[in-house]
């Protein structure tokens, strides 16, 4: 480890007494793993290409709800960190944000629609764990055409195509590269 590691670490170590500007720039200071944009050009371009198609035509609010519950699920503080932001700045309420994470207790603050958007994310992201089961599907299917289902689809897969490459990077949760 280089000095530059170790004040870094030190720092995140303290982090409780630093404000976050200041802990998220030590936390950055101290990541070691490749910056997947350089060292995977195409793949990074493409999946910006990918990412864009799959949102198009789709409710912002929407997108955001879906890209924050499949961050939520993944562990992904990076993702979740932006999204929650882009959310926001969005028009997003507070109440929904918080609340995603638990939306099937509070189905109120969500539509029909979204409630559809949110279940086919869960069993999309957690597709190991038994499919994406025909009703979650036929609710999704019921509020959706097939284009839009199928945006949503996409969309939902590029969001965890993209909670994997900054878990696997160890992106900082508080930086946003899009800047």
């Amino acid at each position: 480890m280089d000095h530059t590691t170790n004040t870094a670490t030190a720092l995140i170590d303290a982090g409780a007494a630093l404000d976050p500007a200041t802990a998220i720039a030590a936390a950055e200071a101290a990541r070691t793993r490749l910056d997947f944009g350089r060292s995977a050009r195409p793949a990074f371009r493409a999946l910006i290409g990918f990412d864009a198609a799959a949102r198009e035509g789709l409710d912002p609010a929407l997108v955001e709800l879906v890209q924050i519950r499949a961050s939520h699920l993944n562990h992904c503080a990076y993702c979740l960190h932006m999204h929650t932001d882009d959310a926001r700045k969005a028009g997003e309420s507070e109440d929904r944000l918080h609340l995603v994470a638990v939306w099937r207790e509070a189905r109120h603050f969500y539509t029909e629609r979204e409630q559809a958007a949110l279940a086919l994310t869960e069993a999309l992201t957690l597709v190991a764990d038994g499919g994406v089961p025909d009703d979650v599907y036929a609710e999704a299917a019921a509020h959706f055409d097939e284009p839009e289902l199928a945006q949503v689809i996409a969309l939902i897969c590029a969001i965890n195509t993209w909670n994997r490459v900054a878990l696997a990077t160890a992106k900082v949760a508080g930086t946003d590269e899009r800047r």
